[in-house]
């Protein structure tokens, strides 16, 4: 318990404190992580894997929930060949340079490749989920391409990791179809990828049908906290499962389920995907301050240097050639595809899922392996987070940003015009009710018509009505409506609330701002009368 209120205290503070240096948050997470190291309890950094599948479960669900179908209809051929040619060409170049550097021999150096090719979702999904809210790259889908390539890649990656590992332990395996021929594992390859990826995709569809089934039909849950807990066990037992039985991508089929999610009932979507974000506010900081633990600084000193150099060359020829070949044919311009090379490169969790398992099989070279994989962490996962923000808007053109497909991340902004009359307290009252479902915040405004104390009579009705929601009052001089607009415009508010009331004068204000206002206006009626 110790162990974990230090992760959550000091993560969290790490990362608001490397916030407010303009820094991303990660990086002060895993600094953190690095100083806990040899406080946190065994027991916990042993559990740092199933941590890190917990984590990286709920952000693929979130990038699921961010798909957008249409985009990725227009550039389907460009995310597929992001997800193979970048990858490949940076395992075969790190490969290659391996054997220069370190003697290894080919298959050691393409097992290598293998853990330093892999790209980190732990990175890269929440910086396109934000392009995503902020609107960067949305209309050519450059996002949603970066994404699904992600996700892709590592599919390929993990299946050539584990091949090679097989043969270097001496414990693959052969295929013999029913003519008699004996077909290897490098062999079936190919068919592996093929059947994984199709299986991934199969099983997140269902899944989601459940979900739609079991939730939005069958009504098993009673509010949003429990359809989060609902789908993100479904979630987790498919990337459980596909640990157990190896015949699909358990990733692939999370951001499946996000994905046609989406597409089969986009109000239950929006209600997970709120869900999720909370999840993963917690998930965030169990993951990067365990990443840092999990790095050992001692190892680095004697690869610092050619390690640089080799994570430098493979990143610029092997991924360079990569990005290139995959954005052949596609409408992106030069600015576009150079984004790639800030947006694609961050290694994090698969390198530290991947990074020792080597040197526990006893592999020559595994220690040589843990130290490069532990350096592209500390180097690429800040580099990152804080490039993808840093070159999108240089890089990238600004599109409209779509609220059915991601959280966006402006606060909805109320304005409450308000006078005097005994109406007021009931369009306070509305406005606390509105802002509470959104979590907004209200500006309330009031224009004087009398040289009198007006505090007296409208701060007890403010501190009443909205005594649980963020206010801000405004008393500006000037012809109501005028006023009201011009405030409504400053503010950016998205919607006005206000009397109609019973005075002519009242209602040809509410009349004036009903006929001018570009947001819409909530007119509140007086109750009707008594009989």
């Amino acid at each position: 318990m110790i162990s974990i209120l230090l992760i959550l205290s000091f993560g969290f503070l790490g990362g608001q404190i490397a916030k407010r240096l303009r820094i991303p948050a990660l990086v002060g997470m895993i600094i953190v992580g690095i100083f806990l190291s040899d406080i946190l309890s065994q027991e916990i950094l042993d559990s740092a894997q199933d941590f890190r599948i917990v984590a990286v479960t709920i952000i693929l669900m979130k990038a699921g929930l961010g798909l957008d179908a249409e985009k990725l209809k227009s550039q389907g051929a460009v995310a597929i060949k992001l997800g193979f040619l970048p990858a490949a060409f940076e395992a075969i170049v790190v490969c290659f340079l391996s054997i220069f550097l370190f003697q290894f021999d080919w298959q050691t150096g393409l097992l290598l490749g293998c853990i330093i090719g892999a790209e980190s979702p732990a990175v890269i999904v929440p910086g396109m989920l934000k392009l995503k809210s902020l609107g960067w790259g949305v209309a050519k889908g450059i996002p949603d391409a970066i994404l699904t390539g992600s996700a892709l890649s590592d599919v390929l990656l993990l299946l050539v990791f584990n091949l090679l590992l097989a043969t270097l332990t001496r414990s693959g395996t052969s295929f013999t179809l029913p003519m008699g021929i004996s077909l290897s594992s490098w062999q079936v390859l190919p068919l592996q990828i093929v059947v994984q990826v199709a299986l991934g995709i199969g099983l997140g569809y269902i899944s989601a049908q459940g979900v739609v089934w079991l939730l939005s039909r069958q009504r098993w849950s009673e509010n949003l906290s429990q359809d989060a807990i609902v789908v993100f066990c479904i979630a987790l037992g498919l990337v459980v499962s596909a640990e157990k039985l190896p015949f699909y991508s358990g990733y692939l089929a999370v951001m499946a389920l996000g994905f046609f999610l989406l597409e089969l009932d986009r109000p239950l979507a929006r209600r997970i995907r709120s869900g999720f974000d909370s999840l993963w506010v917690v998930a965030e900081i169990f993951l990067f301050v365990l990443l840092g633990a999990a790095i050992d600084l001692t190892i680095l000193g004697n690869v610092l240097v050619i390690g640089t150099i080799l994570l430098s060359m493979s990143t610029l020829l092997g991924r360079g050639l990569g990005w290139w070949l995959a954005t052949q044919g596609s409408n992106w311009n030069w600015k576009e595809r150079s984004f790639l090379l800030p947006a694609n490169s961050a290694k994090a969790t698969v390198q530290a899922a991947l990074g020792a398992i080597p040197l526990s099989y006893g592999i020559k070279g595994g220690e040589t392996m843990l130290a490069i994989a532990a350096l592209s962490i500390l180097i690429t996962a800040p580099l990152g987070a804080w490039a993808i923000p840093l070159f999108a808007p240089r890089l990238l053109q600004k599109g409209e940003v779509d609220p059915t497909k991601v959280a966006t991340d402006r606060k909805v902004t109320l304005l409450c015009a308000v006078d005097l009359s005994d109406l007021t307290p009931a369009v306070l009252t509305k406005a606390a009710e509105l802002a509470r479902r959104c979590d907004g915040r209200v500006i309330v405004i009031y224009v004087p018509q009398k040289d009198y104390e007006f505090e007296s009579i409208l701060l007890p009705w403010l501190q009443s009505a909205l005594a649980d929601i963020s206010y801000q009052l405004l008393t500006p001089n000037g012809v109501a409506p005028e006023v009201i607009l011009q405030v409504a415009q400053d503010y950016k508010v998205d919607e006005i609330i206000m009397g109609k009331g019973q005075h002519p004068f009242v209602g040809s204000v509410s009349q004036a701002v009903l006929e001018s206002s570009p947001v819409p206006v909530i007119v509140v009626s007086p109750p009707a009368p008594t009989p």
